[in-house]
């Protein structure tokens, strides 16, 4: 009898409940949740005509999105603390990316075109400006492709975040033939035989001079110094060494970034 009499009076006081959260409904109107909107499921029985609140009506939100508030203080220009030791990947460790992810190398330019199936053009890109290219042609396997339009976008990302105007960095070297090589060796001694350029997977960027990127129908844009530019592009190809994307070389004499895909 006890145990029936306490069940008794639980469905009494459930029945309570559910009663004043009915009638707090019809009262308050249907739910919103927290990005502004009417929450699906109530709408639905409001319009359908609810029998616990059949007075209701549906609250008119208004869907524009809302703009973020964030600070427009442009980032501030870093760089790295020292570019040999950013950037100290030799020609042997970026063999490494270059024999897992290139071609064969290619013996001249009839070879490379036959080499379509396998080889990207990068001639052109709203990212990065190409060099007159004389000692080698403008093509990579897709994967360094890919990271060459990423660095791009990232440094012109970098660019916008601290308040640079656009300029595009210069690509000096892509993919060199056999040919090429031997070509170049005749007066760099430098240039090494089994280059990671043969694989289509290296790429060599300038670092002490840019593209400024003028707008057609403005003022022309100021030119900023290079070596802002080179402590911008430096935070960048840091980011993507460190996110393991590629090795690179800091070049000294040749004033460049060498870099492979990895």
């Amino acid at each position: 009898m006890a145990n029936n009499t306490l069940q008794n009076r639980y469905l009494e006081w459930v029945g309570i409940v559910v009663i004043v959260l009915a009638l707090g409904r019809c009262v308050f109107g249907p739910d919103i949740d927290d990005s502004g909107s009417v929450n699906p499921s109530v709408a639905q029985e409001v319009q359908s005509g609810d029998s616990s609140c059949q007075q209701a009506e549906v609250v008119k939100v208004d869907a524009t999105p809302r703009k973020l508030s964030f600070s427009q203080k442009p980032h501030k220009i870093l760089s790295v603390s020292n570019y040999k030791t950013a950037f100290p990947d030799t020609n042997a460790t970026q063999l490494i990316g270059a024999r897992r992810w290139g071609v064969t190398p290619v013996k001249d330019r009839t070879d490379a075109e036959n080499r379509r199936n396998q080889l990207v053009y990068v001639g052109a890109s709203p990212y990065y400006h190409i060099d007159p290219l004389t000692q080698s042609i403008p093509y990579l396997v897709p994967r360094a492709a890919i990271l060459l339009e990423d660095i791009g976008r990232a440094f012109y990302d970098s660019l916008q975040m601290k308040g640079v105007p656009l300029h595009q960095f210069i690509v000096t070297s892509v993919l060199r033939t056999q040919a090429d090589v031997r070509k170049l060796r005749r007066f760099n001694g430098n240039a090494t035989e089994n280059s990671c350029h043969l694989y289509g997977t290296t790429f060599d960027i300038a670092y002490n001079r840019y593209f400024t990127v003028e707008d057609p129908e403005g003022a022309k844009r100021h030119r900023v110094r290079d070596d802002s530019l080179k402590w911008i592009l430096s935070e960048v190809l840091r980011d993507m060494r460190e996110q393991n994307r590629c090795y690179i070389k800091y070049e000294v004499k040749q004033g460049c970034f060498h870099m492979t895909v990895r």
